[in-house]
């Protein structure tokens, strides 16, 4: 699983996913990608789901790039525990996504090779996506 090696600090607020990604909303190393339809945290085990079923589905051809990472602990009180005794220890880690954020990108396969691989990932992952190439967000964007 993807974690950090190191944090500044253990636990972290919950925050918001308010607006669109305005950064990794472009694809940046393949020719087809997976972008997020809507905001949501990825676990790690998630993510690594998605790559695998990429890779298998290629057989080692092409090349996946994971443009998220988890860096942000997700707490939990431990079950059957009453409230209040302060906050609970890291479970897991999340990737945060915003709408437009393109997550995974693949290259170097045919493009019903790449977008099938792609739509496997999909099922894999907690948000609505989208497949994108790079043909795509380059004339949305401009």
């Amino acid at each position: 699983m993807l974690m950090p090696k190191r944090v500044k600090h253990r636990k972290q607020f919950r925050g918001t996913m308010r607006g669109k990604a305005n950064r990794g909303n472009t694809i940046a190393y393949g020719e087809y990608g997976i972008v997020a339809a809507e905001p949501c945290w990825i676990k790690s085990n998630q993510i690594e789901a998605a790559r695998v079923a990429m890779t298998r589905y290629v057989r080692r051809g092409g090349q996946v790039w994971i443009k998220i990472f988890p860096d942000k602990p997700v707490t939990a009180q431990p079950a059957e525990t009453r409230m209040g005794k302060g906050k609970g220890s890291p479970e897991y880690w999340v990737a945060v996504v915003k709408p437009g954020r393109v997550m995974f990108e693949i290259g170097g396969v045919s493009e019903e090779l790449a977008k099938e691989a792609l739509r496997l990932a999909t099922h894999k992952l907690p948000c609505k996506c989208r497949i994108v190439s790079k043909e795509d967000l380059e004339g949305g964007d401009k």
